[in-house]
């Protein structure tokens, strides 16, 4: 009962308070017990998150390069393809123009032959108009000589292959993947 005489209000109000600050000190390491697995958990959670972005960037990279390639690659496919039809249609262009030549050629040879009389063979020595009725005169009856005959033949021929050119290079289609049906 000494004890209790020491004690006055300030003395009960010190044990008081005490008690309570010796609460709230059990509280607070409940609480930061509590805060620290929390944090915990929520480390967890965030390095799966940078690790899950991490491999969605991996992935848009991999996709990125591997659609690069495929560009790479099809360019090249055009580019072979484009270059293929030039070839083909060059090759075709010459060898019309050589036939269309050498058929003029011919027609020239055969309106010489027909208009030197002595048969020949050598080429005339001035140049004498043909006489009436000669195949010199049927052509330019038309206004055309052979030589303009054999331009145009020659103009038509480029113009028709350059049509087929662009036929046959609209033909190729740039972003179409050739692995995959249409």
């Amino acid at each position: 009962m000494m004890f209790l005489r020491m004690l006055n209000v300030q003395g009960i109000a010190g044990i008081a308070a005490s008690l309570a600050l010796a609460m709230l000190l059990v509280i607070q390491k409940g609480e930061t017990r509590h805060w620290r697995k929390e944090s915990g958990h929520f480390e967890q959670l965030y390095q799966g998150e940078q690790a899950a972005l991490a491999g969605t960037v991996a992935n848009y990279r991999a996709a990125a390069d591997a659609a690069r390639a495929a560009d790479r690659a099809n360019a090249q496919r055009v580019v072979a393809a484009q270059a293929k039809i030039n070839e083909e249609k060059s090759d075709e262009f010459e060898t019309r123009l050589a036939v269309a030549r050498a058929a003029a050629e011919r027609l020239r040879h055969g309106a010489e032959a027909a208009a030197d009389p002595s048969g020949r063979g050598a080429a005339p020595v001035s140049p004498l108009p043909a006489a009436p009725g000669q195949p010199r005169q049927a052509a330019d009856q038309d206004g055309f000589s052979l030589a303009d005959r054999l331009t145009a033949t020659e103009q038509a021929i480029q113009l028709d292959e350059l049509i087929k050119w662009v036929k046959a290079q609209g033909a190729v289609k740039p972003n179409v993947d050739p692995a995959k049906p249409n």
